[in-house]
């Protein structure tokens, strides 16, 4: 079959050097915006152009991503003036309820673009692109799932082609790219790029990004041990203090409640703000505790406090209208939780730690809850933050002293207050449950 490359001329030469590498085994580390969907779409018709028969799918990191993908696999076949017989969007496939989208082609050559999960990866055998690899839930997990389909010796030889924006070291992507000689590699970031050709104000988007580990990650193409982690054990040791929990002075109170029930802890951080540093001196952990004694026993520290902001979010909802209908609006901030709240609360909780304006005790339960707290950038570069579940909730202390740090920062109006001193203080705290 006769095929015309014309339309490979309007690839940058990076693009180009990724298209036309037949390489059965593929991976490239690419910068974000540089067009890596673009380049594998076009292989991928480009393909199914030349070998009729030929199969493909892309798995993505999710359904939005996947269609997105098409769309320019799509733009391709126009492109290379190829025949589409047949084209699905939103196809339940009989292996899984997922969308799927798919074009067929006259020539009895097919790509499918699908959400990635095990099921999915489980469910084909064929030339396979895995769409921003280090970005998928389970990479691991749909790895195991989908290589004994393209390595098995008794079919044919399937390619492997595998791009990403790195996300950290704790994932499959990393371990491909540091651990498999055998790969072709393909290493882009964003300098070598803007060299190929690509249009791009490299100091506006660096300084529109203002964040150094996001743009040595996304940008660089660095692999950051720390980039999914918000708060490091060195940075957690500068704010850490023996002369915290009942060093009470006369400072004013303020007050964070997470709450949880079955699986998950109820904490209460009590921090005493002094000059411009907010001490901890209480951290109050209810372990499965019916919500009546939770509040038996939050109501007397939340009393000493001058504002306190409590999750009200699902089970927090009952526990938080109480103890804002006992002590008032004004004192009990009920937040909902969302991933607007969450990033202000946890960016504050970061800024103190930088700031060396916080004192927590020494203690490896409230130093590993810190630690769990995780910051990642998704494939569309949004920003979330959370914590994995383990066997001692999600770092729900962590939760607790973020919400603390934002009720001892949010104090404009007129917050009613009256210290109990450092006398009051103590007999305040006696008798309370605390396990750090």
């Amino acid at each position: 079959m006769s095929v015309t490359l014309k339309p490979l001329d309007v690839l940058l030469p990076y693009q180009r050097r990724w298209v036309e590498d037949e390489a059965r085994f593929k991976i490239g580390m690419w910068s974000r915006q540089t067009g890596k969907s673009f380049a594998t779409a076009c292989e991928a018709v480009r393909d199914c152009l030349i070998n009729p028969g030929t199969m493909w799918v892309v798995l993505s990191a999710g359904e939005r991503q996947a269609l997105e993908w098409m769309e320019k696999a799509k733009q391709w076949a126009k492109a290379f003036e190829f025949a589409v017989t047949e084209e699905l969007q939103d196809r339940e496939t009989a292996e899984s309820t997922m969308k799927a989208a798919e074009i067929r082609f006259a020539n009895g050559s097919r790509i499918m673009a699908l959400p990635a999960n095990a099921n999915t990866a489980r469910g084909y055998s064929a030339n396979l692109i895995l769409d921003e690899f280090a970005f998928h839930e389970n990479p691991a997990v749909i790895w195991r799932g989908i290589y004994p389909s393209i390595a098995n010796p008794l079919k044919r030889k399937y390619k492997l082609r595998v791009v990403s924006t790195p996300n950290g070291k704790a994932n499959k992507f990393y371990d491909l790219w540091t651990k498999n000689e055998d790969y072709s590699k393909h290493f882009l970031d964003i300098y070598q790029a803007q060299a190929d050709g690509l249009g791009v104000d490299i100091a506006e988007l660096k300084a529109g990004l203002d964040d150094p580990d996001g743009w040595a990650q996304e940008f660089e193409c660095q692999f950051i041990d720390t980039a999914a982690v918000l708060l490091p054990y060195d940075l957690i040791a500068t704010c850490e203090h023996d002369d915290c929990i009942g060093n009470n002075g006369d400072g004013q109170f303020f007050g964070g409640l997470d709450i949880g029930r079955k699986k998950d802890l109820s904490v209460f951080w009590m921090l005493e703000k002094v000059g411009d540093v907010l001490w901890t001196r209480e951290v109050l952990v209810m372990d499965r505790m019916p919500f009546a004694e939770q509040m038996a026993l939050v109501a007397p520290l939340a009393a000493m406090c001058a504002r306190v902001s409590v999750d009200a979010s699902g089970i927090g909802a009952m526990l938080a209208e109480e103890l804002a209908r006992k002590f008032g609006g004004y004192k009990i901030e009920e937040c909902k939780f969302s991933q607007g709240l969450k990033e202000e609360i946890f960016i504050g909780l970061r800024r103190r730690f930088d700031e060396r304006t916080l004192r927590v005790p020494f203690s490896r339960e409230i130093r590993e809850d810190l630690h769990g707290l995780q910051k990642t950038t998704t494939s569309q570069g949004q920003i979330r933050f959370h914590a994995p579940s383990n066997d001692d909730g999600h770092s729900d202390r962590a939760t607790a002293l973020a919400l603390a740090v934002r009720a001892g920062s949010n104090t404009t109006g007129n917050v009613e207050f009256s210290s109990l001193g450092k006398a009051g203080a103590s007999r305040g705290m006696r008798g309370r449950q605390m396990a750090l």
